[in-house]
């Protein structure tokens, strides 16, 4: 066999490999997005919690730097204390061994029966949660098919001198085997990949014993550099969790380079095979950095702030505040971050509905234009969370994600509304009062105000429903609608008995009470219309009962 040969099989055989990698991480987050999100949120409390948190998840997901964006996500975000995503974060690293401890023994029996199972149960399938879980087990039998090719591409050229001179040149050095290790496994996005390509080279004989625990310490640490990488461009806090796990790796690689053939000689006792051996140094290195780390994290998590400081508030309230591009690898955390946007959408709107009952009130332009340029920056947050979504890959969310990705773009879509209505309506309306010097009498000031308060109190609760669920709050908006009715009801019989009045400065009065308060029950409208898709899937509405266009 020629070395073309060999090595394009090489070439197909990682590429297969990769891909198995990608086919579990999907699977595993279309089937268990959600949850494992909010997993991650409830365990990063301590750091005893958050290390088994990132063990068990990462060892779901085969991925840590996955499981290190979702890390990120949150610490970023502020969400979460710094010291229990860095422990997270060493969990993560130990859960990434678990599927290389398996791939160290003899698969050659489990990859078949793992295709054979996950096809037949994708084919015949009916919901979308049996489907992922067989996409996830067709991704396992594909990562062992990759390995045992791996390791008969290598058998035969295991005598071959060229090859073993050529690799004896370059693992001669153990810091350059390192970074040669770090190299292969930053290129290919996963230390399981690394660690099964190195098991292959171990097992094949083609590299010691040491140079294939120093290439370990080169998996581990190439690995770190993505997460890293993925966060640079963005707020200084993104960086800080991935840095401190770099960092955590960098100690233990310079910790260990020195004694490798003490803990070559250590680990032969436990395992003699070259391969598994390999494996026992992953896991061993793993496990000896999280014990030498867990308890410095507070200590490294107050040196990553005030290295990395968070950077002053740049002025523009346009700005995105979580949209971050980096998680749309992870489509269930980047629906989150959109989610939390739209929440941030709801507080520009809250901000413009109380500039605008203040506008009735006083005789400030300045009230006024500043409420409509606050418009400006609420379609600007509605575009790009608009695009955001759009570039989230929709065939990794569940039903349940895909579910919840219409519920946040009808929340987006309803804020929108609200807004232009305030501008477009509401302000041109109070700008020209100003202008005619007119003033509206206490009783209908203080409607006016009576309604602001309760739509912001709306406003509110539809926010809660958004975020949990909640039927019983759903209804009270329903209800509230009709109210709103009622005081339009009201207005329209005080407009028609001051046009019984025949004065000109009445009637223009009363109607410019009655315009403002049909622009406030179409607001209400579309704060009711953001619990539809709550009720209707519970048969508590018909639809059409709470479009906006019919209230």
């Amino acid at each position: 066999m020629s070395a073309t040969h060999v090595l394009i099989e090489l070439l197909g055989e990682v590429a297969l490999l990769l891909w198995g990698v990608h086919v579990v991480s999907s699977g595993v987050q279309r089937a268990f997005g959600s949850d494992l999100r909010h997993m991650l949120g409830e365990a990063l409390r301590n750091r005893g919690r958050a290390f088994l948190a990132g063990v068990g998840v990462t060892a779901l997901l085969q991925s840590s730097t996955a499981t290190a964006l979702m890390i990120a996500s949150f610490s970023g975000a502020g969400a979460v204390e710094l010291a229990p995503a860095l422990a997270m974060m060493l969990g993560a690293n130990v859960g990434t061994t678990l599927i290389v401890q398996v791939a160290s023994f003899d698969v050659s029996y489990v990859f078949p029966l793992l295709l054979f199972l996950g096809v037949a149960v994708y084919r015949r399938g009916r919901s979308s949660l049996v489907r992922d879980l067989a996409q996830t087990a067709i991704g396992l039998g594909l990562m062992l098919l990759a390995l045992h090719l791996l390791v008969e591409t290598m058998r035969p050229i295991e005598a071959s001198a060229t090859l073993r001179m050529l690799l004896g040149a370059l693992t001669e050095e153990p810091l350059i085997t390192v970074l040669l290790a770090a190299a292969l496994s930053w290129a290919a996005h996963s230390s399981v990949a690394a660690m099964l390509f190195v098991m292959s080279l171990a097992g094949a004989g083609v590299i010691s014993t040491e140079a294939a625990l120093a290439m370990v310490l080169g998996c581990n640490l190439g690995s770190a550099l993505n997460p890293l990488i993925d966060a640079m461009g963005g707020a200084p806090a993104k960086l800080r969790a991935p840095l401190g796990n770099l960092a955590n790796r960098l100690v233990g690689c310079a910790l260990a380079l020195p004694f490798l053939g003490p803990i070559a000689q250590a680990l032969s006792v436990v395992d003699a095979d070259p391969a598994r051996l390999a494996a026992l140094g992953h896991l061993a290195f793993n496990l000896a950095t999280a014990a030498l780390f867990i308890g410095l994290l507070p200590q490294l998590a107050a040196l990553l702030k005030r290295a990395l400081p968070d950077r002053p508030t740049e002025g523009d309230p346009a700005t995105p505040l979580y949209l971050d591009e980096a998680a749309l690898s992870t489509p269930s955390v980047a629906l989150a971050n959109a989610a939390r946007e739209v929440l941030h959408m709801a507080d520009v709107v809250e901000g413009m509905l109380k500039g605008s009952q203040g506008a009735f009130a006083h005789d400030d332009i300045g009230r006024v234009l500043n409420v409509s340029r606050t418009d400006d920056v609420l379609d600007t947050l509605y575009d790009k969370i608009q695009l955001y979504i759009g570039a989230i890959d929709h065939d990794r969310l569940s039903d349940k994600e895909t579910q919840r990705v219409f519920a946040t773009l009808a929340l987006a879509i309803n804020l929108e509304h609200i807004g232009d209505i305030v501008d477009k309506n509401l302000m041109e309306m109070a700008a020209q009062r100003i202008r005619d010097k007119r003033l509206l009498p206490p009783a209908a000031i203080q409607r006016i105000d009576a309604m602001h308060a309760r739509l912001c109190e709306h406003l509110r609760l539809a926010v809660a429903v958004f975020m949990s669920g909640d039927h019983q709050a759903a209804r009270r908006l329903v209800a509230e609608k009709e109210q709103f009715r009622e005081l339009e009801r009201e207005a329209t019989e005080r407009h028609f008995a001051e046009m019984r009045s025949g004065r000109a400065d009445q009637i223009e009065t009363s109607a410019l009470q009655l315009d403002i308060t049909r622009d406030l029950k179409r607001i209400e409208a579309h704060i009711a219309a953001t619990v539809h898709g709550l009720l209707e899937s519970d048969g508590q509405l018909r639809a059409s009962r709470l479009a906006p266009g019919r209230s």
